[in-house]
């Protein structure tokens, strides 16, 4: 199985304000999101990290060695600082800035950034439309974001709209629609337009 997943920020206190994330603490937090984790990925099943999964870069290898399943890592800004160091790559089956991939016939580009255009963004019918899988912005609903929660093909993989877990494409999909459309709608009250 193939799943997708971004911006966990593993060890980072501030990132339970930051998101509104339900957690008492770092520790809870840090423990929900490797069980959510372990609970779903199997040691078989790929899991496509797209950015921001470590804060705590003394902790990365015990936080690495407790999750399942063979890892990508599309590295987003706060990675940046540990993809060079040797026990890091380890953990990883790759490790790149951007990823292309082919998944049920549509190609799928992996960036931790969102993107305005992407590989067959725009293609017309179904087989080669391309989706765009990102991260970086978690939950936030900001004007300059509204392009994104626009196109039905901009996933965010981020684990604040997805669970707090890894998902499959499908549940990508299913999430991303729910959370768009709540954006949306927020944009539009904040403008007066509804």
């Amino acid at each position: 199985m193939i799943y997708f997943t971004s911006d966990l920020h593993l060890g980072h206190t501030g990132i339970l304000r930051l998101c509104n994330r339900p957690f008492a603490s770092v520790e809870e937090m840090d423990e929900a999101l490797i069980g959510n984790w372990n609970k779903k990925v199997g040691q078989r099943d790929t899991v496509y990290l797209v950015g921001d999964l470590i804060w705590d870069k003394k902790r990365a290898a015990e936080y690495l060695s407790r999750l399942n399943g063979k890892k990508i890592l599309i590295y987003g800004n706060h990675d940046e600082h540990m993809i060079n160091n040797p026990e890091f790559q380890s953990f990883f089956e790759e490790i790149r800035p951007m990823k292309f991939v082919s998944l049920n016939g549509h190609p799928i580009t992996l960036c931790h950034y969102p993107l305005l255009e992407w590989k067959n963004s725009r293609k017309k019918g179904t087989s080669r439309l391309g989706y765009l899988i990102y991260g970086h912005i978690h939950n936030n609903v900001l004007p300059e974001y509204h392009p994104l929660f626009s196109a039905f093909n901009a996933l965010n993989a981020g684990a604040d709209i997805n669970r707090f877990q890894p998902v499959s494409f499908e549940e990508l999909v299913k999430n991303n629609e729910a959370f768009s459309k709540n954006a949306l709608e927020q944009l539009a009250k904040r403008n007066g337009s509804v």
